[in-house]
Parts: C-alpha cells; sequence; structure tokens
C-alpha cells in the first residue's frame, strides 16, 4: 500500500464508500486521501495522530477526518481484533452543488470542523447503531439515506477538535514514507531516548533539514511531538492501571526525571499528574 497520498477502493458507480476494518491493528501509515472519513471504533484502542495533535480513542468513540488531512490510528498491542466501520465521500460525491442546497445550510459547520479532524462527544451510542445499520444496508438509497441521517446527528453533537493545525501541504509518496517511518519510529520506541541524529537518520535528512521540515508539517518541534506522546502514554496507563504509580508511569513512557515530566504533563493536560489522576479516580466512582 502506498503511504501517501492514499486511494479509497471503490467501484466506478460508488459515491458513498462504507467499509469495515477488521485487524489486529489498523492501517498503521500516516496518510491522507480526497474523500471526508468518519469513522465509528466498534473494538479497539490506540492512539490518533491529527496534524499537530495526538489523542486516544478506545470503542465507541466516532472520528471524523476531512479532505486530505493527514492523520493515522496506531492500534495499541492487546492480542484482540480492531474493528472500525467508516464512510467515505467528497463534498462533490452527490454533485458538485449537492451540499450548496439551501436545505444544507446547517452543515456548514460540520466541514468546516472536519479539516482539523474532531471527536464525537455526545450521540455516541445513537450514531455506533446507525453505522451498524449502514454495514448491513443492501441498497445504495437505504444507505444515502442511513448517511444523511449520521450526519445530522454529527452536526448537532458536542464535539472536540483534535488538531489546531493543519498543513495544507499535499504529500508526495516519498514525504508520506518519511514521515510515516519518524511516526513508527516514535510510536514504537517513545520509552527510551530517542536522538535528534537517529530520528533524522530515518528521515534521511540532516538533523537541522529534519528540524526545519518536521515543523513546517506538524507546526510542533520533533521533541515537542515526542513529548505530548509521553504524556499521552502516562494518561492512558493511569487510566487502565489504577494501583501504577505516577512515577512509574512517567518512566516506562520515557521520562527519566520528575520534576521536568510534572512540568510537561501539566502545560500538555492542563493539570498536574495528581489532579488528573484523582479525575481519574473519581469518574470511576460516578
Amino acid at each position: 500500500m502506498k503511504a501517501l497520498p492514499f486511494k479509497i477502493p471503490k467501484g466506478s458507480t460508488d459515491t458513498l464508500i462504507v467499509q469495515e476494518d477488521k485487524e489486529m491493528v489498523f492501517y498503521d501509515k500516516f496518510h491522507q486521501h480526497e474523500e471526508i472519513q468518519i469513522s465509528c471504533i466498534i473494538l479497539g484502542e490506540g492512539s490518533v495522530i491529527v496534524g499537530d495533535a495526538i489523542t486516544d480513542y478506545q470503542a465507541g468513540d466516532i472520528l471524523v477526518f476531512g479532505s486530505h488531512v493527514p492523520h493515522v490510528l496506531k492500534s495499541e498491542p492487546s492480542g484482540q481484533e480492531s474493528y472500525m466501520i467508516s464512510v467515505f465521500f467528497t463534498k462533490a460525491s452527490f454533485g458538485a452543488d449537492f451540499f450548496e442546497l439551501p436545505e444544507f445550510d446547517d452543515f456548514s459547520s460540520f466541514f468546516r470542523n472536519s479539516l482539523y479532524g474532531m471527536k464525537i462527544i455526545s450521540e455516541k451510542e445513537t450514531l455506533k447503531a446507525l453505522f451498524v445499520q449502514l454495514k448491513e444496508e443492501q441498497t445504495k438509497m437505504g444507505r444515502f439515506m442511513i448517511f444523511l441521517n449520521v450526519l445530522s446527528l454529527i452536526n448537532a453533537a458536542d464535539i472536540e477538535p483534535i488538531s489546531s493545525f493543519i498543513s495544507k501541504k499535499m504529500y508526495s509518496d516519498n514525504e508520506g514514507n518519511r514521515m510515516a517511518s519518524v511516526f513508527q519510529l516514535v510510536m514504537d520506541e517513545f520509552h527510551r531516548e530517542i536522538t535528534l541524529k537517529e530520528v533524522a537518520e530515518v528521515a534521511n535528512m540532516t538533523p537541522n533539514a529534519f528540524c526545519r521540515y518536521f515543523k513546517q508539517r506538524t507546526n510542533k518541534t520533533f521533541f515537542q511531538f515526542l513529548t505530548t506522546i509521553r504524556v499521552e502514554n502516562v494518561g492512558r496507563l493511569l487510566a487502565k492501571h489504577k494501583e501504577m504509580t505516577i512515577q512509574e508511569a512517567s518512566y516506562h513512557s520515557g521520562f527519566n526525571n520528575l520534576s521536568n515530566f510534572n512540568k510537561k504533563f501539566k502545560e500538555i493536560k492542563g493539570v498536574t499528574p495528581s489532579v488528573f489522576k484523582k479525575q481519574l479516580y473519581d469518574s470511576h466512582l460516578l
């Protein structure tokens, strides 16, 4: 498979593509495609990278990626199958002016928000049921009607933007493979020290050239990105292992200085690690 750009398989007469992904891990290359993607996670958990941001996903989440928005889902190894139902379409899938009709004026916010990737916060159970219906519906008209219902629900739902910056640059195959290799290294090895020299070699660039290249495409320095990955992993460990201490979680995520970790965690999460852990504990008591 090509890393970037990515082609969504479809028949010559398909305007709306419904796709099931059942694998031990989801497709794990940083990629972009013309189609807007709406995905319902049925089984599995892990991290999703969009633009300059990374966040967790888990079963029941609804994720939206806009047209040409670079993204990747990194499944958390669990020994269990990951399962996702997705729908792909473009703004012109049903005619160049279809979504310009007055009846769809309210959808303008959906298309605008999709440009930064988003996670749907409310209406998730209802949306999950609709995605299952989409998968099972055999007629194109039936799927189209369910799809419009999905769009309407998402447009009215509470959302959480994933990214604050998306590079407008279209990726070549070489660039896609380069970014995919960098992300692969980080996601696999963030628990240990990763030097600038090492990651630059993976990208086949000099350290200075790589620093400029990475910042232009993610709006973050490489080490800001690496720190974000590590902080998110700490949050995941604390959520999954109630008995784990903050110091243990930080050590297993690549931090070797507790005071520096506390500072970085608060910068990214907005609260101290101890407050974050207490919030997790309190939420499980509700």
